[in-house]
């Protein structure tokens, strides 16, 4: 609607500047009314959108200035109209209130043009905007001078000096809105809008080319016709600005410095067919080289940054594809580049790989924490550069398993191999950790699938922890078939699992000197259908590496509580003190096991206190988490026992932190007692052992059990040496529940 309003004034302004071009003067002074009613229109227009439309804080102070801008301009050019219908002369001279009132109505605009933000975060950007804007200001400016405001100066027609000052004033809006909101990329205010209002000091140069053109008689046009369209452009970016949708940002228009230079060539080529140069035309010489000065300023900068912008990309490119192809923690070559690396030297000739595997690497995790893990395994990347040197590439496959490819046929694999385990014979990390590894070293000819060389190389590694661990092993031919017999017991086991084909059998712990039984040990049996008894030698690793021993160390609990609980029914609560069914690691980190124990004891009816959880050295060091779920089973009042104690190196200092009720000396130490202190210096030391161990365990409160007793002169040496509780194939052997049955039956008839 004011739009259209807008535009309707216009139509008539110009109509009536052209019937009044032929009358008196009276009725020609009325077109001086047309810019203050069509201000006040776009005032009014302005006053609209900021009542009714919703704008960010940014755009409504924008929109404000504008507002007192056009209010001004409306009322200075109203008390010029009044001044043009008491001033009879073809040009009457504007009352200083006129020319103040829209000389500030022209500031304001400006101040409003200049606080739109442009988006500028650093100062790279300001100094490029600024260094453009300047370019764009003087070259601009000059046309603009020497065509427009320079021959009004100079007009015989006596401009007076508030006309001049304001038309200076629209020429600076004009420059300085164009410039700055060339570079005005989106934002709260409409881009589009502020380039109008910024438009609409241009009429201004209208004036002027009338003016230069017209002389005096151009008032009449002037004011009905070229300075009316001023509002009209407001009115057009108010409506933009309320059908303004916030669309995306848009590229600044980096075009403009350059059409600034040719704008300011423009006056120069007006002066070629001058024979001596005016002041003006010296003017222009000056704006033309400082704006070419400026665009070569410009252009170095933009050089500059573009050198910098393209290194920065190079490097990104490079930081990108070294991410791409290396490990994120170590630096070495990750699993990607590994492949393609080995694929071509598989393509060229012969290569070998080294598959390297930590030992016990997860224990590290458990007990130190992930940060501790992490710098060991910086440690060990170093260990490999420092190893390998330039005889192959160092590969970061995952967690705490490594590669090397030695491409090189005259490159002796294997002796690469040890260098990498002699790397690790010492503390490695700020926590001077010991850590060992096993390598799997295969080497294939040219044309050998990728696939096949790495089966081989995990196969020898798999052997070479199979050996003991901390050494390195070379595949050779059907050296897989093991690895394969493996997999298949394990999908074996789940089938037994299914099947019910294990079961349990009971070795007595007796006391030394009345060979009564006071206890049982639990021990898992399978009866393969096919093969018979397995042994559990060959059973236990697959169940633990597979996961399958939690599921078969529930069944052994529930089988041995519930058989347990039956015979202390049958032959009273005398009959045994303890049963003890063993414990693996991965139980112990299975986070159901406490439940599993829990259940266990209320179906079968039997007192936790005649619990008693065997656990290996190993099982024990597990970190925090294995300790906590120890010490909630002890809570429960459940023991438990320490096997195979004196074997590993921290046995000692175990038991502080460690709450064991029982230690069960291992049966490396009583081998070879019956011996005494007169025998090799090997029994003798074994004697020593045994002695230290009752005599701690004595001094701790603890229970001790000695295993492997092969013979009487073994036991009546133990028994001399303090121990009372003692297992082994002389005192008993491992017995199905049938048998176990007999013999507390046979004891009960011996008591009575």
């Amino acid at each position: 609607m004011v739009t259209s309003a807008a535009a309707i004034w216009l139509v008539w302004s110009a109509w009536y500047a052209a019937w009044a071009l032929g009358a008196p003067l009276g009725p020609a002074a009325i077109a001086y009314l047309a810019l203050p009613a069509g201000a006040a229109i776009a005032a009014h227009a302005v006053h609209r959108l900021i009542r009714d439309v919703s704008l960010d804080p940014v755009a409504r102070r924008f929109w404000r200035l504008v507002l007192v801008a056009f209010a001004l301009l409306s009322a200075g050019y109203a008390v010029l109209a009044g001044a043009a219908f008491r001033d009879t002369s073809v040009l009457p001279t504007m009352p200083i209130p006129a020319a103040v009132l829209a000389g500030a109505a022209f500031l304001t605009a400006m101040w409003g043009v200049a606080r739109v933000p442009l988006g500028i975060t650093n100062r790279a950007q300001r100094r490029r905007q600024w260094l453009d804007r300047s370019i764009a200001l003087f070259g601009c400016a000059s046309p603009l001078f020497t065509f427009g405001l320079g021959p009004m100066i100079n007009s015989p027609d006596g401009w007076s000096t508030q006309t001049l000052v304001l038309l200076g004033l629209s020429f600076v809006l004009a420059v300085g809105g164009i410039t700055k909101v060339s570079y005005i990329a989106g934002g709260p205010v409409d881009r589009v809008a502020i380039r109008l209002i910024g438009m609409t000091g241009l009429v201004g140069a209208g004036v002027a080319l009338l003016a230069v053109t017209g002389g005096a008689g151009s008032v009449v046009p002037a004011q009905a016709v070229v300075l009316p369209i001023a509002p009209l452009l407001a009115a057009v970016a108010v409506r933009r600005q309320g059908a303004s949708t916030g669309a995306r940002p848009r590229r600044p228009n980096t075009w403009l410095p350059y059409l600034a230079v040719a704008a300011a060539d423009a006056p120069l080529l007006a002066q070629l067919p001058h024979h001596q140069l005016t002041l003006a035309g010296r003017l222009d010489i000056v704006v033309a080289v400082l704006v070419n000065a400026l665009v070569a300023v410009r252009q170095f900068f933009a050089m500059r940054d573009n050198s910098r912008l393209l290194r920065e990309k190079r490097a990104s490119e490079e930081r990108l594809r070294h991410e791409v192809t290396h490990d994120g923690l170590t630096g070495l070559a990750n699993r990607g580049l590994f492949r393609d690396r080995l694929a071509a030297a598989l393509s060229a000739g012969d290569a070998t790989v080294l598959l390297v595997d930590l030992d016990d690497f997860k224990t590290v995790n458990d007990s130190l924490g992930h940060e501790v893990g992490d710098h060991l395994l910086l440690a060990v990347a170093g260990i490999l550069r420092s190893a390998i040197g330039s005889d192959g590439l160092p590969v970061r496959l995952g967690g705490d398993e490594f590669a090397v490819l030695v491409d090189d046929p005259t490159i002796d694999g294997e002796a690469v191999a040890q260098r990498v385990l002699d790397g690790f014979a010492g503390p490695m990390s700020a926590h001077q950790l010991l850590v060992r590894a096993s390598i799997g070293v295969a080497s294939a000819a040219a044309g050998t699938p990728l696939d096949t060389v790495l089966r081989d190389a995990d196969v020898a590694m798999y052997a070479a922890k199979q050996r003991g661990k901390a050494n390195w092993v070379r595949y050779h031919e059907g050296m897989e078939l093991p690895v394969v017999g493996h997999a298949r017991l394990g999908g074996e086991l789940r089938r037994a699992l299914d099947n019910d084909e294990f079961f349990v059998v009971y070795q007595p712990i007796m006391e030394l000197a009345t060979y009564r039984v006071i206890g049982v040990e639990a021990l898992v049996r399978w009866r393969h259908p096919a093969r018979g008894l397995v042994s559990p030698a060959e059973f236990i690793p697959a169940a633990e590496s597979t996961g399958l021993i939690v599921p078969l160390g529930r069944f052994v609990l529930r089988e041995t509580f519930r058989q347990v609980a039956a015979w202390l029914a049958e032959f009273g609560p005398d009959a045994l003190q303890k049963v003890g069914p063993n414990v693996s690691v991965r139980q112990l980190h299975d986070p159901d096991f406490l439940g599993d124990v829990r259940r266990a004891l209320a179906e079968s009816g039997l007192p936790s206190d005649r619990v008693v959880l065997e656990l290996t050295e190993s099982a024990v060091l597990r970190g925090p988490q294995v300790l906590d779920t120890l010490h909630r089973l002890h809570d429960m009042g459940i023991r438990l026992a320490l096997d195979d104690f004196g074997t590993g190196e921290s046995s000692l200092s175990l038991l502080r932190a460690f709450p064991a009720s029982i230690v069960k000396l291992d049966k490396s130490f009583v081998d070879g007692i019956e011996e005494g202190e007169q025998g090799t210096p090997e029994a003798a030391a074994r004697q020593a052992v045994a002695r230290a161990v009752i005599q701690m365990a004595g001094a701790l409160g603890l229970d001790t059990v000695a295993e492997g007793i092969e013979d009487a002169t073994q036991a009546e040496r133990l028994r001399a040496l303090g121990y009372t509780l003692g297992q082994g194939y002389h005192l008993a052997r491992p017995m199905p529940a049938e048998d176990f049955h007999q013999l507390l039956a046979a004891q009960r008839a011996v008591a009575a």
